[in-house]
């Protein structure tokens, strides 16, 4: 398995929390007025002005990461799947269209949808404002540590599909020193997997891991 393997045709997303102002609570994108965009955590001050510009009705939205990979073999979609699964993407999927075209969709469910004003009229506190961006600006840090626990996994798995896809050099090598290695990389993998993060793998609803490894800018 190699990242020449994986196309990403299709949209994907990081992260983001957003405002919407439309003219009901069946928000369609294409349809509405985009009050409030931003990739990093939110405070209420910026979330109040937003609203202030909605004359429909608002509703705030967390939108976590999403990764639509086209996979040139079914067995790449399933091991790229089994990392999402492993790293918390609980609600990823293959799909296989008539044609062959393997698609494999990075996804999770801790999302957020609350709506704020109807008509222009504010139908909260912002109390509750304040506390929905905790739980929102929450979600996001979890979000990032789904994401740098799945970067550090695929580098697991595509570590041990490169050790496994030598034969030839197996030969030449000491066999203990190459089990010793293949458990080394499947160790520390499954470390990543259970040493910190097991509790939160049992729970649907908060199963984010920890990773000591930083992907991201320092001021992302």
């Amino acid at each position: 398995m190699s990242l020449g393997n994986f196309t990403n045709p299709a949209p994907s997303c990081f992260m983001r929390m957003l405002a919407l102002s439309s003219g009901g609570f069946e928000v369609q994108k294409q349809n509405c007025s985009w009050l409030l965009v931003t990739h990093k955590p939110c405070g209420k001050n910026d979330m109040m002005v937003a609203l202030e510009k909605a004359s429909g009705d608002a509703v705030l939205k967390f939108e976590p990461f999403v990764l639509h990979v086209q996979c040139r073999q079914l067995q790449d979609a399933q091991t790229l799947h089994s990392v999402a699964i492993d790293s918390g993407f609980r609600n990823s999927g293959i799909t296989v269209g008539r044609r062959g075209k393997i698609m494999l969709a990075v996804r999770s469910t801790h999302g957020l949808e609350v709506p704020l004003s109807h008509k222009g009229k504010l139908m909260v506190t912002e109390d509750y404002i304040d506390f929905l961006l905790n739980i929102a600006n929450q979600k996001m840090e979890e979000n990032k540590k789904r994401i740098e626990r799945f970067y550090n996994c695929l580098q697991c798995a595509m570590e041990r599909e490169t050790t496994n896809s030598h034969p030839k050099i197996k030969e030449k090598k000491d066999p203990s020193c190459t089990h010793k290695k293949e458990r080394h990389l499947e160790g520390a993998c499954s470390k990543r997997i259970t040493e910190e993060n097991q509790k939160e793998l049992e729970n649907d609803h908060d199963d984010d891991l920890g990773i000591s490894a930083n992907i991201f800018p320092e001021d992302y």
